[in-house]
């Protein structure tokens, strides 16, 4: 029996430090004081390879890759000027590809009349084709 109350106040003092330590904790973000919707700093930019007719995926399901320049695009919480052209409402008009259907479904599988908002940073998954060696050696071979 004592054995038993030393462990459960054992585990009570243990469950009250870690509590503090998480309660302390504070989260702080990999872009420190910079808001999401502030300017960035503009970078260097690489050539872009431009294709027509669309480039070809190495995987079942790598995200398309963007074929023509974004210089002047902007992204923030107001606007994303991507939809301009590849909204399911003017992508006919654009001649563009249409933004893909996965981009109407939630986290639950629910299919949605407008977009998913996880999806409106289209560049967290659509890279630009870049003109660039390599970082590392790759003996990465796609989908046949």
């Amino acid at each position: 029996m004592k054995t038993t109350k030393t462990w459960t106040l054992s585990a009570v003092v243990l469950g009250a430090l870690v509590t503090a330590n998480v309660v302390s904790a504070q989260v702080v973000s990999l872009r420190g004081d910079t808001e999401l919707a502030s300017a960035s700093t503009e970078v260097e930019r690489k050539d872009e390879l431009y294709s027509t007719g669309g480039i070809a995926r190495t995987w079942k399901l790598q995200p398309p890759v963007i074929p023509h320049k974004i210089n002047n695009d902007r992204m923030s919480l107001q606007e994303n000027t991507c939809l301009n052209c590849h909204s399911a409402e003017t992508f006919k008009q654009e001649e563009a590809p249409k933004i893909g259907d996965s981009h109407f479904v939630d986290a639950a599988g629910v299919v949605h009349e407008d977009m998913n908002m996880r999806r409106y940073f289209c560049t967290q998954c659509h890279v630009l084709q870049m003109d660039a060696n390599p970082l590392v050696d790759n003996l990465f071979v796609g989908d046949k």
